[in-house]
């Protein structure tokens, strides 16, 4: 079965053909499955058949076995016929006010590297001075309006636009193809599940961009993922080498914060270090 095709073609008929979605997705036999949520193999053959019929509390057993994302926990829980248990709250809600609080933090702390959170669909949701002063310096004449350190208003500035749009940082990136190419993969791979038209759309936009490769439009799955990721950039005519990092909230039961992330820039050398810090 091809766990790969595209997401909104998926029919939801109850629990069943998602958990054995999910369950193949990870590799992992009927028989393991059962062992993970202590019930027998028999069980997890009815339940994904339709034969039976999972409690609630089944459906988060087996979705907390299988690592399922919380968003799609609640289509999990939808599709078996019980009410969605995680809720989604933007972050500058009254209710995200201490969790604010910590990205700012984290991201202040950042400083004198650039730093940033974005959200699942890569758009920049809070960015550090350092990050927004970057742009500012490689990006003139196009004024990026990022306030330091404070949730940005939609619409928002998006890493993959910055990317693959050639007026923008794809221009400075010397090392471009494999960059957009790490991002991209990130892309398809959040998109893998949900019923996400904005994604569907900024991924169909990105795609047609002059010069990006036709084979880009096939999702490659069995890329290895990139913990750390090496940047050239061309800064004032010189090369600068920087590379990033990225962090997700540890256990959250808010959706919006299991789709944040925290990315983090560093030059790879003293000689980058001048470039990115000297002054103008």
């Amino acid at each position: 079965m091809d766990t790969h095709q595209n997401p909104s073609a998926i029919e939801f008929n109850g629990a069943g053909p998602l958990l054995r979605r999910w369950r193949e997705s990870r590799h992992l036999s009927q028989l393991e499955l059962a062992l993970e949520a202590e019930v027998s193999a028999r069980h997890i053959s009815f339940l994904e058949t339709g034969r039976a019929t999972p409690s609630r509390e089944m459906v988060l057993t087996l979705a907390e076995v299988l690592e399922v994302p919380l968003r799609e926990r609640n289509v999990l829980l939808q599709a078996a016929g019980y009410a969605p248990v995680y809720r989604e709250t933007n972050l500058d809600d009254p209710r995200m006010s201490h969790m604010r609080a910590a990205v700012e933090l984290i991201l202040g702390q950042h400083e004198p590297h650039s730093a940033i959170a974005f959200d699942r669909h890569q758009d920049i949701v809070m960015a550090n001075s350092t990050f927004t002063g970057m742009l500012n310096a490689v990006l003139p004449d196009e004024p990026i309006k990022l306030e330091p350190l404070k949730v940005s208003a939609p619409p928002r500035l998006n890493l993959l636009r910055l990317m693959f749009d050639p007026t923008k940082l794809r221009k400075l990136v010397l090392n471009w193809e494999p960059i957009a190419k790490s991002l991209l993969n990130e892309a398809f791979r959040s998109a893998a599940w949900a019923r996400d038209e904005q994604m569907e759309r900024l991924l169909a936009e990105i795609l047609s961009y002059p010069g990006v490769p036709t084979r880009w439009r096939e999702p490659d799955f069995e890329a290895p993922r990139a913990l750390i990721l090496p940047i050239e950039m061309d800064v004032r005519g010189k090369v600068a080498r920087m590379f990033s990092t990225v962090t997700t909230v540890g256990r959250p039961q808010d959706v919006t914060l299991e789709e944040l992330h925290i990315e983090a820039f560093y030059p790879a050398d003293e000689e980058s270090k001048s470039l990115f810090y000297a002054r103008p």
